[in-house]
């Protein structure tokens, strides 16, 4: 295990952007659905700051996570954790299940692997 900085670099630029988003866009598209679809691509640049390849299974497991949050708000989750009045949790973690949230998610993590390979066949050709 080693610490990427480009990795590192990405992600803090990614969540800049996502947290610019969650800030002063309260509602449509760009808040929802985008801000769905750049959460799992953050994930992922996170992990590979540690994980050097295994570029599909950190894909996996992001999706995972993502999945098992999504589901998770399908029950009284927050209220379990004591969480229900904290607004950055439910910022974070989301109240509302949505199966466009799934598709985001699954978008998301697509257009991760996209961009590793057709960076690994660059770096090769």
């Amino acid at each position: 295990m080693r610490f990427n900085k480009t990795y590192g670099a990405i992600t803090l630029f990614l969540f800049i952007i996502e947290t610019l988003i969650a800030i002063y866009i309260k509602t449509g598209f760009t808040r929802h659905t985008f801000g769905d679809f750049l959460c799992v691509i953050i994930l992922y640049c996170f992990f590979k700051i540690f994980i050097a390849n295994h570029h599909f299974k950190v894909a996996i497991s992001v999706l995972i996570i993502a999945f098992t949050i999504e589901f998770l708000q399908l029950t009284d989750y927050l209220k379990l954790f004591n969480l229900q009045n904290n607004n950055l949790a439910k910022i974070i973690l989301g109240s509302t299940f949505e199966i466009s949230d799934l598709v985001a998610y699954m978008l998301g993590i697509l257009t991760a692997i996209a961009i590793e390979v057709k960076i690994y066949k660059l770096w090769i050709t």
